[in-house]
């Protein structure tokens, strides 16, 4: 047996931008045989967090996730939702509003900037590097610097380690700018592997004295904003689509586009203007291998007789996956229910 090291992360209750937290128990057991059926509820201090008052501040952490970290012995990540005392969803608790499909497939495109004292790295002390171009999958020191390399290999090694299906990495349009890419089959499986992931990028970066920013917009000018593109299909749209469903799912998106704007991020309109590869917020468009729609059709799925996925470009890099995910699932789920 031996004493091992769980870091139960949930998020918290700030709003619009919920916080990630995590606190370490010690449990006795076999590092080789854990399962998440061996991990018992935990509670914590809600009224710390914005998810309880002080007068009744109890509220529990229960796992749903279970990945190794490789940079404790015998340690490992536990993303859990937050109930109520009764056992209920706590309000807070996003994740309970996804439905659990496990024929929903999503691949979540996480952009993010690294910052040291104030600014993107690589940044000068005053102004701004040369305009943007360059530095999109570019290689060497002047287009991506040594410690945001150092760091997103660093980040891409602990995740496949912890066993996040981690899709790809790259430097992104704007200096300072990366992206990792995740995939999951089910409808919760991508959304709670890029919290832990999230998590993973920012305990890394305490030793690196940096900053993770994952607002969409944090600087002004001609300069991309951040992205959380949501790449997604169901079963009915990767085995049957068609052309008329696809009509028709665009044309719910467009009913609702109010309402995915809503859960696809705050402060949005200040990355979807029309430029840097967006849609104007307050459009809704769709075209094929464009990246200035809300929603980008791959060649791919046109030329399978409309079947594949779909690319959502519109939610941003601070979105709560789980809101978002549950946003498109309810959205795709009324065009196919009224089809079948």
């Amino acid at each position: 047996m031996a004493k091992l090291k769980l870091e139960y992360i949930w998020l918290d209750g700030y709003d619009p931008v919920p916080n990630l937290r995590g606190k370490t128990k010690i449990l006795e057991g076999d590092p080789s045989t854990l399962k998440l059926s061996d991990l018992p509820e935990w509670g914590f201090d809600g009224s710390s967090t914005l998810q309880a008052e002080g007068s009744s501040s109890d509220c529990i952490l229960k796992p749903v996730a279970l990945f190794p970290d490789c940079t404790r012995e015998n340690g490992f990540l536990v993303m859990s939702e937050v109930m109520l005392p009764d056992g209920t969803p706590h309000p807070s608790n996003s994740r309970a509003t996804i439905p659990d499909d496990a024929n929903l497939w999503i691949g979540l495109e996480q952009e993010y900037f690294l910052y040291q004292d104030g600014r993107p790295l690589g940044w000068p002390e005053e102004g701004y590097p040369a305009p943007q171009g360059p530095y999109y999958t570019g290689v060497g020191y002047r287009f991506v610097g040594d410690i945001a390399r150092n760091i997103v290999e660093e980040h891409l090694d602990i995740c496949l380690a912890a066993g996040i299906n981690h899709e790809g990495i790259n430097a992104e349009v704007a200096k300072g700018q990366w992206e990792f890419q995740v995939f999951g089959k089910g409808s919760h499986r991508a959304c709670d592997q890029i919290h832990v992931a999230r998590y993973i990028m920012l305990r890394l970066c305490e030793k690196y004295a940096v900053d993770v920013e994952f607002h969409c917009k944090p600087f002004q000018g001609d300069w991309n904003g951040s992205g959380m593109h949501c790449n997604f299909s169901t079963e009915y749209m990767r085995e049957t689509g068609g052309k008329d469903y696809f009509l028709k799912l665009m044309d719910a998106f467009e009913k609702y586009k109010d309402e995915h704007i809503a859960a696809y991020g705050p402060d949005n309109h200040m990355r979807l203007t029309g430029l840097h590869e967006t849609q104007s917020i307050d459009k809704f468009s769709w075209g094929i291998a464009d990246r200035g729609a809300s929603i980008r059709v791959p060649h791919s799925y046109v030329n399978n007789d409309y079947k594949g996925y779909l690319e959502d470009r519109r939610p941003n890099s601070q979105a709560d996956p789980y809101r978002l995910v549950a946003r498109v699932a309810q959205t795709v789920n009324e065009v196919e229910d009224a089809i079948k």
